[in-house]
């Protein structure tokens, strides 16, 4: 996958790519920093269960193209920003949380709260943009280490990561495996 010469092109064949799995998400780098100037694009499968948690980043923008599956998603600044669940939010045109299917686009702006999770039974797959590269690389990378070190979750460490990397986050992110009710969270 590495470019041979700087004015060549890239092509990435379906299923290729340098992956990464947890429970909580699989991530398949298909272009990075090493090959655009512009922006990081990966596949994420999100598995049932999984709450990204709102967030938000002041230099990043980014793009969300849903897959195959459905994913509940917002891009707004909410009137009342709740610290637990920002389903609940809505702006002040009135904009509430929605139920992304397969085809649907969601564009982030940088400052622009958003998030997404998984409240069905079926795996979701998206296609996901991050301009500029390489950052988004390199928090998955760091927070994939964090998540596989050990059955516990090192919070304290995921959050200084998060403040590396431009993310602030809004509300918490969860892992809720289906059929487990509420509150198993991954990480906060």
């Amino acid at each position: 996958m590495t470019l041979i010469d700087a004015s060549d092109g890239l092509v990435v064949p379906p299923g290729e790519g340098r992956t990464l799995v947890t429970a909580a998400q699989r991530v398949t780098f298909k272009v990075t920093g090493e090959h655009s100037r512009a922006a990081s694009s990966f596949e994420v499968v999100v598995p049932p269960g999984f709450d990204v948690g709102a967030h938000r980043h002041t230099r990043s923008e980014e793009l969300f193209y849903v897959l195959e599956g459905e994913l509940d998603v917002l891009a707004f600044e909410p009137r009342v920003r709740t610290r637990d669940n920002w389903r609940e939010w809505e702006s002040a045109s009135g904009q509430r949380c929605v139920r992304a299917t397969a085809g649907t686009v969601i564009v982030v702006p940088p400052g622009c709260p958003h998030a997404f999770a998984n409240v069905t039974g079926d795996p979701a797959r998206m296609f996901f943009q991050a301009s500029p590269p390489p950052d988004h690389e390199r928090y998955f990378e760091e927070l994939f280490e964090i998540l596989d070190s050990g059955p516990a979750v090192d919070h304290e460490a995921i959050a200084e990561l998060r403040l590396r990397y431009d993310i602030e986050q809004l509300t918490p992110l969860r892992m809720t495996p289906p059929g487990a009710g509420g509150g198993a969270a991954a990480a906060r």
